[in-house]
Formats: structure tokens, C-alpha cells, sequence
């Protein structure tokens, strides 16, 4: 298998943020694009920002991909055109990221790789291991075969929109990550969050 290409998912309206580009707010000595931009960056071939409006309001030097199918159809969309991008790179997966989520592993696309593989599956999502419920499925952090993009079409244009329907019938493996000392998809949904992912991050460079 080539080395997958890189999404960041950014389509989203981020209503509980007050609405606006979340990817855009400031993180450190960046912005949250740039912390998720980092991580992927080194992880695959090539990394494009799937992202609705106007693209040069970014400024990240990323090819900036909008959804294909109107009306914020949910990060479904997002992969859709991130495998359609894909293919027309003569790509075969693609590895899908958050562009809320700053401090996802730095293994993420090799052990997607790896679950797929010994799973023998063509999808694989990442998950957090919770001591109470088990293996909790992160659906926007997946590895995506191109070969399934109009199997995907088709599921939206007849109304999937839960990343989970589409993925149980076609079968994905899990590759798991603790949850320990946090989250690793620790995402940032409201200001509060955004204040917590700051402190993480000073905790960690301390």
C-alpha cells in the first residue's frame, strides 16, 4: 500500500463555538489548523483541508476542498471529497483528521494502517479505550479506500449521515489508544474546551 494522503476535516459550522472557523483560533504560538496540520503533516504524502466558503481566508499553503454535496451533510461529506480529491492524485486511502482535535497521536496513521491490515478490513477508525465502556470510536479519524468513494456517494445521496452506519456495513477495524493522562481526540467544541487544550498544551511544554 502507498503511503495515504492526509484530510483535515473543517467543514463543520461550529455552532457551540458561536460559529465562525474553529481551525482559525489561536493555539500556542499557532492556531488549531496549525497544531492538526503538524501532527499530520509527517504521517502521510500530501495533506489537504476539507473546508465550505471562501479558501483564502485559511492561508496555510494547504489545497483548500470543499464539499461536494450542499448543506453541511456532516463529515461524511468531508471524506467523500477527501477520497474524490484522492483519486484524482492517483491516490488509494486517504487518512481522515478532526481540525478541532490538537493533540491526536503522532502514530495515528501507522496503526490505522496496521488495524486495517490485521483486521482485514478496508476501513479503520481510531478509539479511545474507556475503562467503563470500552473501545469508544473516534469516526472522524479513520483510514478511507478510495474504492469505496462511490459506495459512499451513494450512501448520502439516499440519506447516511452517521459516520458509524456507513462504516458498520462495510467493516473497520479499531485501532485503540488509552485515554490516559487524557483524551489523545480531545476536541474543542466551546471556549471552555479551547482553555483546557491551552493549559494542556503549556503542560506539556513545561
Amino acid at each position: 500500500m502507498r503511503q495515504p494522503l492526509g484530510v483535515i476535516l473543517a467543514g463543520g459550522q461550529a455552532t457551540r463555538m458561536g460559529g465562525g472557523d474553529k481551525t482559525l483560533l489561536p493555539l500556542g504560538d499557532g492556531t488549531l489548523l496549525s497544531a492538526v496540520r503538524d501532527r499530520l503533516e509527517p504521517q502521510v504524502a500530501a495533506v489537504a483541508l476539507n473546508a465550505n466558503g471562501n479558501p483564502d481566508r485559511f492561508g496555510s499553503g494547504l489545497p483548500v476542498i470543499a464539499d461536494s454535496i450542499a448543506g453541511f451533510a456532516g463529515p461524511l461529506a468531508g471524506i467523500l471529497t477527501g477520497l474524490d480529491w484522492a483519486a484524482d492524485q492517483g491516490a488509494d486511502h486517504i487518512v481522515t483528521a478532526a481540525g478541532d482535535t490538537p493533540f491526536f497521536p503522532c502514530d495515528l496513521v501507522p496503526r490505522l494502517l496496521l488495524a486495517a491490515e490485521e483486521g482485514g478490513t478496508p476501513i479503520a477508525l481510531a478509539a479511545t479505550e474507556d475503562a467503563v465502556r470500552g473501545p469508544m470510536r473516534q469516526p472522524t479519524f479513520g483510514l478511507w479506500p478510495v474504492d469505496l468513494r462511490d459506495a459512499l456517494r451513494d450512501a448520502l445521496a439516499q440519506g447516511t449521515r452517521k459516520v458509524v452506519a456507513f462504516t458498520d456495513q462495510h467493516g473497520a477495524a479499531l485501532a485503540v489508544w488509552p485515554d490516559a493522562p487524557f483524551d489523545p481526540f480531545f476536541n474543542v467544541n466551546t471556549p471552555q474546551d479551547l482553555a483546557q487544550a491551552t493549559a494542556l498544551l503549556k503542560g506539556a511544554a513545561s
